[in-house]
């Protein structure tokens, strides 16, 4: 029988880690990196641009594509020369592309790919074999339920974060038990890729009722919602949980598609 630990108010993580963000510079990227810097960690946040946000002073920042191989060993030059230990990193970079597949063009899928999948797997493949000659450390992936259920005109954003859950349990089993790595499957989180999927509807105001009305929670997610479980997750209190894909949703796919109570 497993003896009892006294849990505390906050994950515990710990001291002296460094933690790689991608994609840092705005929504969910910024919650996790701001997340992570207020609970101790050295943060070394990325984007293909300047952050779109105002982050942490204490942040660091370097433009970087995860797509490019060339950019992500450069990433890792730059950790190489930061106090403390590489222990964590957050694939949080991505694109959503409107279109089912009979419109998507060889452009469309260089660039969701390119982000979504092999910015990943070039991220994962940099900054593992870092961690385990330190002696290891954590992996989140962010997913989508979108990985598990399809959105309509969203082929390639599907396809994409299928591939993320896919190759992070195959990252657990590969690299554990010096690496743990799971995802974090958002639903409906208030982002400007979300807002940018409302305005697409003829009836914006419609549609949003509509959402929040299938959330057993009774609001829309945060960024900080998704923030907060990938604190939980890169802590000691996660330590027995790899290879998994963690649906931080409110709810929404939990019910039924058929709700006559809505109507």
């Amino acid at each position: 029988m497993s003896r009892s630990r006294t849990v505390g108010t906050k994950s515990r993580i710990a001291e002296g880690q460094i933690a790689v963000v991608t994609g840092a510079g705005s929504g969910i990227g910024r919650a996790i990196a701001s997340c992570l810097n207020d609970s101790g960690v050295r943060v070394l946040g990325c984007g293909r641009g300047e952050p779109r946000e105002n982050l942490e002073t204490e942040i660091h920042w370097r433009c970087a594509d995860v797509s490019r191989p060339d950019d992500i060993r450069s990433l890792g030059r730059t950790v190489a020369q930061m106090p403390g230990r590489l222990g964590i990193l957050v694939n949080n970079a991505g694109i959503q592309l409107e279109k089912n597949i009979v419109a998507t063009t060889d452009d469309d899928w260089s660039m969701v790919m390119g982000t979504n999948c092999r910015g990943v797997f070039n991220a994962c493949r940099e900054f593992i074999p870092i961690m385990e000659s330190l002696g290891g450390g954590v992996i989140v992936n962010i997913g989508s339920i979108s990985g598990n259920f399809a959105d309509p005109g969203l082929a390639l954003y599907n396809a994409s974060k299928g591939f993320v859950h896919a190759l992070t349990r195959s990252i657990a089993v590969d690299h554990g038990p010096l690496i743990r790595c799971n995802a974090v499957s958002p639903g409906w989180i208030m982002t400007e890729m979300a807002q940018a999927a409302f305005q697409e509807s003829s009836d914006v105001a419609q549609v949003k009722a509509d959402a929040l009305a299938r959330h057993p929670v009774g609001r829309l997610g945060l960024p900080a919602d998704i923030a907060n479980m990938v604190r939980w997750l890169v802590s000691d209190d996660a330590s027995f949980v790899t290879g998994q894909c963690m649906t931080v949703d409110g709810g929404l796919t939990a019910a039924s598609p058929i709700r006559t109570d809505l109507y």
